[in-house]
């Protein structure tokens, strides 16, 4: 009887000495999704500079913001589109071809954006120009992150995959750390007139060479030992591999979209939102949680990591019930803290990023859902979905319930995180199952 092939979910769990070539292709994965993910957000940071300069100058603030806003979604609105196509190349011809593509297509947009001439060069070409450009961006994130978690996850021993998945997470939270320091450095360093002449374009045009540079450096990268096992018993999937998802894994794609959403209450609310949201909220000034955010953001960075390595002793389920139910406490206590003691917000803010560290178990979940025939697919038209439909909806439902209430995007992240940790409990995981 022919041995099956060797997976993750498959593989020993018997310890061995970390190899320094593991640790290399952890560093280099790692690193190249930060720069990817600094180009990415790094718009975030820039939005209203960028909607000053890419619209009509006569139009009024909220149709302007309106529009910025909309360039922003349509990062997210173009993500299946990239995952979609780049997860069926990377099932049929390799991880490592796309995991490398993801690189190129998000440094060259990103680039551009900084060489962009604005409205009044061109006029509405500017806007069209850059949307363009923003859906290229979206296209190249939709591969990157569920390639990049089926890449490290299928080269890790089974006994390191949470800390291999924990070191990306990282990795994705210290280009949104990059991006933020960037965007406080510049705003510290340059008068507003001097940002909107031209020093705007400078994180653009860095992220874009850094991104090349990224690029450049995954040419090192092998290819995961799962694909080349595949290829050399000719067990690579004969049918689309989109279709196999829909048909034989749907409930992996319903709990992986679910966790998703919960990634995307983690970061988008608690570390990319809430610094804009309060402000207005509470009435703080506006630059009150601009170190307290890039101090959490750092954190973060690390508490991915502590996350991951707990899964891989603990197993999944059993650390998403303290770390869901710590993401819940802890959103709750920054938005109490901004309201009774805003002069503590820079440790409750340390603390809200050790609950959004539960972001970690969103791709954990996802690698463990689907076999290898058809990992990258499920991973990403997952990931992709969910990030369309919640990643785009979010900032205008957790708007509106900021509206209703000012402890609504605490709401709204404990809702989402609760809906998360019970379809974690229906749904068996690979890895429990393993481990059972």
């Amino acid at each position: 009887m022919q041995k099956a092939i060797p997976d993750i979910t498959t593989a020993s769990k018997s310890p061995r000495p970390f190899a320094a070539s593991e640790a290399k292709l952890l560093w280099l994965s790692s690193l190249g999704s930060s720069l990817e993910f600094y180009d990415f957000v790094v718009f975030v940071f820039f939005t209203a500079v960028i909607g000053k300069l890419f619209f009509a100058p006569g139009i009024p603030d909220w149709v302007r913001q309106t529009q910025t806003f909309g360039l922003f979604a349509a990062g997210y609105l173009a993500r299946p589109l990239g995952g979609i196509v780049m997860a069926h190349f990377g099932d049929t011809v390799g991880r490592k071809r796309m995991f490398t593509l993801s690189v190129l297509l998000m440094a060259t947009p990103t680039l551009l954006i900084g060489l962009l001439p604005t409205y009044q060069t061109i006029g509405i070409a500017a806007p069209l120009l850059l949307l363009l450009l923003r859906i290229l961006q979206g296209i190249a994130i939709g591969g990157e992150v569920p390639g990049a978690s089926v890449f490290v996850a299928e080269h890790a021993r089974r006994d390191k995959v949470g800390f291999a998945i924990g070191l990306l997470t990282g990795g994705l939270s210290f280009g949104i750390f990059l991006g933020s320091l960037m965007a406080t450095s510049i705003n510290l360093t340059f008068t507003q007139a001097e940002i909107a002449a031209g020093i705007w374009r400078v994180p653009f045009l860095v992220g874009g060479l850094f991104g090349l540079i990224a690029m450049w450096l995954r040419r090192w990268l092998k290819e995961t030992p799962v694909f080349e096992e595949m290829q050399r018993r000719a067990t690579l999937s004969q049918e689309m591999p989109l279709s196999v998802v829909f048909q034989k894994h749907r409930r992996s794609v319903i709990v992986s979209m679910i966790s998703t959403w919960m990634l995307t209450a983690a970061v988008v609310v608690v570390m990319l939102m809430t610094p804009t949201l309060m402000p207005k909220l509470f009435g703080l000034a506006p630059g009150a949680l601009r170190i307290p955010n890039l101090v959490a953001t750092a954190v973060l960075c690390i508490a991915n990591v502590a996350v991951g390595v707990a899964t891989d002793k603990f197993g999944v389920r059993r650390v998403a019930i303290p770390s869901l139910l710590f993401l819940v406490l802890s959103t709750y206590g920054l938005y109490f803290g901004a309201a009774h003691m805003p002069s503590m917000l820079l440790t409750f803010y340390v603390f809200a990023a050790i609950g959004a560290a539960s972001s970690v178990l969103s791709p954990l979940v996802m690698v463990f859902a689907f076999p290898a025939k058809v990992r990258f697919s499920g991973v990403s038209v997952s990931y992709n979905l969910a990030y369309a439909i919640f990643g785009g909806l979010t900032p205008l439902l957790v708007s509106w319930l900021a509206h209703l209430d000012r402890f609504g995007p605490a709401h709204y992240v404990a809702a989402v995180a609760i809906l998360c940790l019970c379809a974690l409990f229906i749904w068996p995981l690979a890895d429990e199952r393993q481990s059972s």
